[in-house]
């Protein structure tokens, strides 16, 4: 029943990590989902250094979804919208074409607290790759949500378990947020060809084999999934129907090498928008010199 078992790897960001489990050697897509990192858990003290902020920086032919559990991070891009984003809602980035964004922890450097969350990305269609940039905030009655004895389930995007989210998708898959109480049974139906859990905290029992925090199991396709919660735990469903192979620069996601190219090129001769409200600084193309810096910053 599980094809792969994939161990997030821990990376620093200048302030705080990540686990990053999509892409992996091995699996390098669950359905059109092409990139998975659990962001923290972390405990910001107040006025941790600016650095840990993610400045405005690009991206192609996705979107992206940010999740938390705890937290609150402001959006802001370059179709001009400004977002704060809170536990259990979601922000869905459609960057088609090209926009960019920075992701600022504005709340948290004022008051301290909790960050916990997860970020994805998700590949376009390839007749989608060049799709109107857009963003959409969803919470409340746009996220079917589902409890009863020990389970609580969130769909955040797609269709799945008989509901539909709000949130525009441009292929078919699902996206789902389970909180478990220990011993609490619950299933996963084989309704797509492609189907992965992460376990974003606790334990739990697939086929036999526990599944600890920081881990994503891919499944085989064809059969239902039973999962029981060997402790009280937090897991993430995704996946869906494939999209095709996918290349991946730095926050560029493409069917070819060649848009990716001039894409880079793109953002190196600053042709690419910066966001209407966070425009005095950005990231640099990997390898290249950073930008001079601003005396009015």
């Amino acid at each position: 029943m599980i094809d792969l078992v994939i161990d997030q790897r821990r990376k620093d960001l200048g302030g705080f990590e990540v686990g990053r489990v999509l892409p992996f050697a091995q699996r390098r897509m669950v359905g059109p989902f092409v990139f998975f990192d659990h962001m923290g858990p972390v405990e910001f003290a107040p006025g941790f250094p600016r650095n840990v902020d993610v400045r405005p920086h690009p991206h192609i032919g996705l979107s992206t979804v940010t999740y938390l559990f705890d937290g609150e991070i402001t959006h802001r891009d370059s179709v001009g919208v400004t977002q704060r984003i809170h536990p259990g809602e979601v922000n869905w980035m459609i960057a088609g074409r090209g926009i960019t964004h920075s992701e600022r922890f504005e709340t948290l450097r004022a008051d301290g607290g909790a960050m916990h969350g997860i970020q994805a990305w998700v590949a376009l269609p390839v007749e989608d790759e060049e799709t109107d940039p857009g963003f959409f905030h969803h919470d409340g009655a746009d996220l079917p949500t589902y409890e009863e004895g020990g389970l609580f389930a969130r769909l955040i995007a797609g269709e799945a378990f008989g509901a539909k989210a709000a949130v525009k998708t441009h292929s078919p898959m699902f996206y789902v947020h389970w909180r478990l109480e220990a011993g609490t049974q619950a299933q996963l139906p084989a309704e797509y060809p492609e189907r992965a859990a992460y376990v974003a905290q606790g334990v739990v029992e697939v086929d036999g084999r526990q599944l600890q925090a920081g881990q994503m199991a891919v499944f085989a396709p064809g059969q239902p999934v039973l999962f029981i919660a060997v402790t009280p735990a937090i897991v993430m469903l995704l996946g869906g129907e494939p999209v095709g192979p996918r290349f991946i620069e730095w926050n560029f996601v493409s069917s070819s090498k060649d848009r990716i190219e001039q894409a880079k090129a793109d953002w190196r001769a600053g042709r690419m928008k910066l966001p209407d409200a966070d425009d005095d600084e950005f990231i640099p193309l990997p390898g290249d010199p950073p930008p001079p810096a601003n005396p009015m910053s």
